[in-house]
């Protein structure tokens, strides 16, 4: 992969990948535009920092697995993707179009380099451990991360899967949980309240640790740490829906609406002014 070490080249495709999501989203006219935003520093860290991964051999069997729990969030992953190198970039100007690969929902049968479609949330916890299973059986080496939402935290099937990491030892899971307090019909603790998920995990026997998942050190630090755990770890990073763009953060009304053109053009300029301070 394209390894990126330096802050200030994280920080650069961070507001790549940010351009990308404003430019595909505006243009596709539907869409999710709060939990993409909201998931660049982690996403762009997994990509260009942390992953094993090969875009010219999407299935190379010596691979980390990435699974995207909260598939509605893809269009952050196909941006990385295709700065990673997996497909062109001006593809993603083919988002959720007619015929398009870059689907509203992650398929697996139209892109190489997804592991799974996902699109049901609270099952893609259930999908990793699986293979965190199989792969410890076969004392193979890979990781497997999978990025969840808190939102998906109310499903039952979620605390089965996380249960069942702890009983199988499995430290080779690490799951990422986004954090960002909302969900389509507004504040996760709400909508259904999930209190502390630290305690909640901990309960679990997982090792746990909360970060800023905005902070680029902290992010890689902590994924290191994980990947020398002796069971499963969670990583719950709080982050900023809509993270970026001012009028879009913590709005949790932005979650599955996209930018118009005044909205677009404001956007870009935020998004323009900030890649001059870095």
């Amino acid at each position: 992969m394209k390894k990126l070490s330096q802050l200030k080249d994280l920080q650069l495709m961070a507001n790549t990948i940010r351009q990308d999501l404003m430019k595909m989203l505006h243009a596709a006219g539907s869409g999710h535009c709060a939990g993409p935003l909201g998931l660049v520093e982690i996403m762009t860290t997994l990509y260009f920092n942390q992953l094993n991964h090969d875009s010219k051999k999407p299935t190379w069997e010596k691979r980390d697995r990435l699974i995207l729990s909260n598939g509605h969030v893809c269009p952050v992953r196909y941006a990385v993707m295709a700065e990673a190198g997996y497909f062109p970039v001006k593809e993603l100007m083919t988002l959720r179009k007619l015929g398009t690969r870059l689907q509203g929902h992650p398929s697996r049968l139209d892109l190489p380099g997804l592991e799974v479609s996902t699109a049901s949330l609270g099952q893609g916890i259930g999908i990793a451990v699986g293979m965190a299973l199989a792969a410890k059986l076969k004392k193979e080496k890979h990781f497997i991360f999978c990025i969840s939402s808190d939102g998906e935290h109310d499903e039952g099937s979620t605390w089965e899967a996380v249960n069942a990491a702890s009983k199988y030892k499995l430290s080779n899971f690490i799951n990422i949980i986004d954090r960002n307090h909302i969900q389509i019909s507004g504040k996760t603790e709400d909508v259904w309240p999930l209190k502390s998920l630290k305690e909640k995990y901990l309960s679990y026997n997982w090792n746990v640790e909360v970060i800023d998942g905005h902070d680029f050190k902290k992010i890689i630090s902590t994924i290191e740490k994980a990947k020398q755990s002796d069971k499963p770890f969670c990583i719950i990073a709080d982050t900023i829906p809509g993270k970026g763009i001012s009028f879009m953060e913590n709005d949790y009304t932005w979650h599955g609406r996209t930018p118009k053109d005044e909205d677009f053009a404001k956007a870009m300029k935020e998004l323009e002014a900030e890649r001059k301070r870095i």
